[in-house]
């Protein structure tokens, strides 16, 4: 809801203090013990709360009376309970059914505990209630019906539990002066009924993360009061009312991550003048760039990502000068041709722009110069995915509050600009799947804070890039340089300063040498591939030291000596290809171990002895093992020759031989 929740629901609370207009401490000693009903309701209340871990309820007792209890506030004419405001205390219990007994109550805030069990439908009797927040809890069930008895009722916020079921609205309905319903981040099922148009004072509707199905109900166009709707992630569809976007008090429309289609209206900044955020997000929109939407002089949020919208960005899109996120990611936008970024220059005038992204559209052309002039409120830049082309232009170092940059799958050549090593707030950088060649600059590792960076499928050269490059990128988690023509060796002290790596790709470069043993203290490592280097030497024992490993790919080098048994300690690999190497040796037979492997390549090695048949070798579709021309055995899937059967004596001579063999580098003495 971007933030908009909040600050309502702040703004009701903080009504208790006018509405009320009294002090406790004023309360005569004559009226201390009167109203016996609210206490015991309290009591029992209280009764319900098994852990109460800040003692929060520790004042719940006769020692005082118990309009002196924390939490519990009460009116100065009747002494009576108004308001019960337990926030974010961490209490755990289902709520009392005897809360219907405080006749008085006006505001109950309960949000933030770890509450469970129902909704009780004695809150029906709370007829002077005015705003019920139970969420961020764990309460499950339906909503009660009888709610609708609440007649004074302005805000109900049920938000973050796990309520199922339809919304009742058809009784709810009768709550006329119910202006903010909050019931987003529940299981609740069922469409929006019709009715929903009788809730005639409503300004804030969110209902978003459920599992809400059909069409919008034409009625919400009765709602001319409605200033936020959020209907996102849920399964709704067909076409967003007409009347809708008619309602001139409309500020918030965010209905993404549904199945909606259709086209947005080409006057929608016309008539919602009002607008200040816009999000369609993962629907079936499509049609062009709705271009009067710059008339909504007010609109901060625009974001159409993951639709079918098609042609060109209206060069006067900077007229919208409060912008502060534009995403337009994933559409048909553009037509690869040189001026489709022309409304970059425009944007210019948006100071507070943080988040922009055009990424995977049909932009083409050069990146324009002029975008180094944007705002340097910018967090995350978006450009990949694109027909973009030329050279990636100087001034990106002037975004000092850039997180996320990404300028990946384009044609983009030359050279990364030196100026990239001002960005030292940078945390995710993507350059993937261009032509830039030349070495990385040195200073591109002063973001330390960098955690994922690819470079893949590029021309990048240059050697020792662990230790001239990377070695002061110490966050790093995402390691992407394959496919480049990097060389050298893998750094031994790049690999034992950097644990923190989860994903390491290498593959496809020159690197030599051998894989160092300090692999193993990348103990957070998931996928590692370096296939298709010229590395030699034995594989390293303590690659078994990497046990969250799922992925190994180290096909296509120089590898020899035999494979580790000590590899079956793997408690998590899936895939593993040691294929088109020098490997030798048997097939440990603790490979059979290794349950949730689906994927093994040993081909093209020179592996001999008897192949296991339990375990991965049990299935001939996830194996291969071809070119090993001394292996024998295994499941007749395989088609590999029997193990011969030595017998009798022989057997004994035979193992002596082996023996003498192995000692004597091959020869018989």
């Amino acid at each position: 809801m971007w933030g908009f929740r909040s600050s309502i629901l702040a703004s009701i609370f903080l009504l208790l203090s006018v509405a009320m207009n009294f002090s406790v401490s004023h309360v005569s000693a004559s009226k201390q013990f009167q109203n016996e009903t609210d206490r015991l309701a309290l009591l029992e209340f209280k009764n319900q709360i098994y852990d109460d871990p800040f003692g929060v309820l520790n004042s719940w007792n006769h020692s005082q009376h118990h309009c002196h209890w924390e939490g519990v506030t009460c009116s100065a004419r009747h002494q009576r309970v108004i308001a019960l405001i337990l926030r974010h205390k961490q209490l755990s219990g289902t709520i009392s059914p005897h809360v219907g007994n405080l006749s008085f109550m006006r505001f109950i805030q309960l949000a933030e505990n770890q509450f469970h069990g129902e909704i009780p439908q004695e809150f029906g009797r709370l007829f002077r209630l005015r705003a019920l927040n139970l969420s961020s809890n764990a309460i499950s069930g339906k909503i009660p019906a009888k709610l609708n008895y609440c007649a004074e009722m302005i805000a109900v916020d049920l938000t973050s539990n796990k309520l199922e079921g339809k919304i009742p609205i058809d009784q709810l309905s009768y709550l006329k002066k119910l202006e903010n319903f909050y019931l987003h981040a529940n299981n609740l099922t069922g469409e929006i009924p019709s009715s929903i148009g009788n809730l005639s004072s409503l300004t804030t509707l969110s209902l978003a993360f459920n599992n809400l199905e059909g069409n919008l109900p034409m009625e919400m166009g009765l709602l001319k009061r409605l200033s936020i709707f959020s209907a996102a992630e849920n399964k709704l569809s067909g076409i967003i009312p007409a009347s809708i976007f008619n309602s001139s008090a409309i500020t918030v429309i965010s209905v993404a991550g549904n199945s909606f289609h259709g086209n947005l209206p080409t006057n929608i900044g016309l008539t919602l003048p009002n607008l200040e955020a816009l999000g369609v997000g993962g629907n079936n929109f499509y049609g062009n760039f709705p271009s009067s939407i710059t008339n909504a002089s007010g609109l901060e949020k625009l974001d159409l990502p993951y639709n079918k919208f098609a042609g060109q960005i209206p060069t006067n899109l900077g007229d919208l000068t409060n912008l502060q996120k534009l995403n337009l990611k994933e559409n048909l936008f553009g037509g690869n041709s040189t001026g489709d970024l022309d409304f970059i220059a425009s944007l210019t005038n948006c100071s507070d722009l943080s988040v922009f992204s055009l990424s995977t559209n049909n932009f083409g052309g050069n990146i324009p110069k002029v975008v180094a002039n944007l705002s340097n409120q910018l967090t995350a830049l978006y450009l990949g995915g694109n027909q973009l082309s030329g050279t990636i232009p100087q001034g990106f170092g002037n975004f000092v509050n850039l997180i996320q940059l990404g300028l990946e799958e384009n044609y983009l050549s030359v050279v990364i600009p030196r100026d990239f090593g001002k960005l030292q707030n940078l945390q995710f950088l993507s350059l993937g799947q261009n032509d830039l060649s030349g070495q990385i600059v040195s200073t591109l590792c002063n973001a330390t804070g960098l955690s994922e960076l690819d470079l893949s499928t590029n021309q990048f050269e240059g050697g020792n890039i662990f230790d001239n490059v990377l070695m002061n990128c110490q966050n790093l988690q995402y390691l992407y340089i394959s496919q480049n023509n990097f060389t050298g060796i893998i750094s031994s002290h790049f690999l034992e300063t950097h644990s923190s790596l989860i994903y390491i790709g290498l593959s496809e470069n020159f690197f030599t040498g051998s894989l160092p043993p300090e692999v193993g203290k990348l103990v957070h490592l998931v996928n590692f591939t370096v296939s298709h280097n010229q590395l030699a030497g034995d594989i390293p024992i303590s690659l078994a030291d990497c046990s969250n490993l799922e992925n190994l790919f180290m096909q296509s080098n120089f590898f020899h000596g035999t494979i580790p048994p000590n590899l079956a300690s793997w408690k998590s690999i899936q895939k593993l290809d040691l294929s088109s190497n020098n490997l030798t040796g048997p097939i440990p037979r603790e490979l059979e171990k290794l349950q949730y492997l689906r994927y093994l390549n040993l081909s093209y090695n020179d592996i001999e002895g008897e192949i296991p048949n339990t375990g991965i070798f049990s299935n001939a579709s996830q194996i291969s093992l071809t070119g090993n021309n001394k292996l024998c055995g295994g499941i007749p899937e395989l088609e590999f020759p029997p193990c011969p059967v030595i017998k009798g004596k022989n057997r004994g001579k035979l193992k002596v031989i082996i023996l003498l063999r192995k000692k004597n580098g091959g020869r018989i003495l």
